[in-house]
C-alpha cells in the first residue's frame, strides 16, 4: 500500500439552505477541492451520506454526484455509516488511491437536512439506532444519548455544570470559523439554564443539524501541489454492536478505542505525540467519552480536561478547534469530512486565532450511531 497525501479541501457554510439542493452543495465542496488542489477532474469518488433516501428521496447518489461534478463514467459510490458515513467514505477513497487502484479520490460528504420538519428528522436519525430493541421502544438519539450521560454523571460523581467547558469551547473557536454555523459565545450560567432536551441534556450538549457539504482530494504522496505534505500517516475502522444495552460496558467508547489504537499503530505516534483531535461531540458526553477511549484521559475523568482548560487550542490536548460537531454544526453524513478539513486546515497554519501553534500531527475522528461504527484518521505534516 503506497503513502496517500490529501492534496485538495473544500468545504461549504453549514447552515439551512433553502436556496441549494443536496448536489449543490456537494458541487461546491467538490469544486472547491479541485481548486485548491490545482485539478479539474478525479478517478474516482465517494460521497458520504447517511439520509439522502429518507429526507431528499434520492438514491444513487454517487453517480448523481459524478454526473454533477463533471466526473461522468467515473467510479463514484455512495458510503453509509450513519454519522460516520464522511468518515467512512474517506477510508474507502483513502483505499481505493493506496491500493493503486486509481490514482485520485475524491472525497464529498453532503447532507441536506432542513427540507422536512424536526420530528421526521429525529425519526431518520434514529434509524442509526437498533430498530428492533432500541427505536422500537420509543427512543429517540438523543434519549440514548442522554442515558448514557445520566449513567455517567452517576458513576464517577460529576455535575451536569462540570460539561459545560465542552460547549464553551466549541462556541469560542467557531467564532473564528465562517463555516460554522453558531457565530456566539456562551456562558456556564447560559448551559446551565438552557432548555432540557432529554434529562440531563439540555440544548447547549447538543450540537444543531444543517445542510453541508466538505470534499478532500486524495492522491499518492509526493504529487506536487498545495497541501502535498499533508499526509494520512494512520487509518483504522471498527465496530461496536448497535444496541448499548448489548454492550459489555455501556461507559467506554470500545469501537473508538480500537481504531484509536491501531491508527495510532500505523501511524507511529502515541496519544501524547498528537498535537490537536477533532472528535465527534456530538453531544457533550461523546465529548468526554471519547477522549478517554483514545487515551487523553482515564476512565471517568474526560470531564477533567474541560475543567482544567486543557481542550482549549492553548492546551494540552485541544479538540473542536473549528467549533466541534456542536458549533461548527452536524450535517450528519458530512461531518466526518469536515473534520479532515479541519485538521488539514491546521496542518497548513491555516486557522487564525484557533491555530494550534507548532501543530505537526492531527487526528480526526468520526462515529455512527452512539460509538457502533467509529472511523480514526491521523494526518502529519512533512
Amino acid at each position: 500500500m503506497r503513502p496517500i497525501a490529501i492534496l485538495g479541501i473544500g468545504q461549504t457554510k453549514i447552515d439551512e439552505h433553502w436556496e441549494k439542493s443536496l448536489r449543490d452543495l456537494a458541487l461546491e465542496a467538490a469544486l472547491a477541492a479541485l481548486h485548491d488542489a490545482g485539478r479539474e477532474t478525479a478517478d474516482a469518488l465517494f460521497a458520504g451520506n447517511m439520509l439522502s433516501p429518507l429526507i431528499n428521496a434520492q438514491n444513487q447518489l454517487g453517480a448523481l454526484l459524478a454526473d454533477w461534478a463533471g466526473l461522468r463514467n467515473a467510479e463514484a459510490v455512495k458510503i453509509e455509516a450513519a454519522c460516520g458515513s464522511g468518515g467512512a467514505a474517506f477510508r474507502a477513497g483513502l483505499m481505493a488511491v493506496a491500493s493503486g487502484e486509481v490514482e485520485s479520490a475524491l472525497v464529498v460528504g453532503v447532507e441536506k437536512m432542513t427540507d422536512k420538519a424536526g420530528h421526521d428528522v429525529t425519526a431518520a436519525l434514529a434509524t442509526a439506532a437498533d430498530a428492533d430493541y432500541e427505536t422500537e421502544a420509543g427512543v429517540s438519539f438523543v434519549g440514548l444519548n442522554a442515558l448514557i450521560m445520566r449513567r455517567y454523571m452517576h458513576e464517577y460523581g460529576w455535575q451536569h455544570a462540570d460539561f459545560a467547558p465542552f460547549s464553551i469551547n466549541a462556541h469560542a473557536n467557531a467564532m473564528h470559523n465562517p463555516y460554522a454555523r453558531l457565530h456566539q459565545r456562551i456562558t456556564v450560567e447560559q448551559f446551565e439554564k438552557s432548555s432540557m432536551v432529554a434529562t440531563p441534556i439540555n440544548l447547549l450538549d447538543a450540537s444543531p443539524i444543517g445542510d453541508g457539504a466538505a470534499a478532500a482530494l486524495l492522491v499518492p504522496a509526493g504529487t506536487l501541489g498545495r497541501a502535498a505534505g499533508i499526509l494520512v500517516s494512520g487509518s483504522a475502522s471498527a465496530t461496536d454492536t448497535i444496541a448499548i444495552h448489548d454492550r459489555p460496558e455501556a461507559l467506554f467508547l470500545t469501537a473508538a478505542y480500537k481504531s484509536a489504537q491501531a491508527a495510532y499503530k500505523m501511524a507511529g505516534v502515541r496519544p501524547e505525540d498528537i498535537d490537536l483531535f477533532e472528535l465527534h461531540d456530538a453531544f457533550s458526553i461523546m465529548g468526554a467519552l471519547s477522549l478517554e477511549a483514545c487515551g487523553f484521559a482515564e476512565r471517568g475523568q474526560g470531564v477533567r480536561l474541560g475543567l482544567d482548560n486543557e481542550i482549549r487550542p492553548q492546551g494540552r490536548v485541544p479538540i473542536c478547534t473549528r467549533g466541534g460537531l456542536k458549533a461548527r454544526g452536524h450535517p450528519v453524513g458530512a461531518t466526518g469530512v469536515y473534520q479532515i478539513v479541519e485538521v488539514v486546515q491546521q496542518l497548513r497554519g491555516e486557522c487564525g486565532a484557533t491555530q494550534v501553534d507548532g501543530a505537526k500531527i492531527g487526528m480526526a475522528q468520526n462515529i455512527g450511531g452512539s460509538g457502533a461504527t467509529v472511523l480514526t484518521h491521523i494526518l502529519k505534516a512533512e
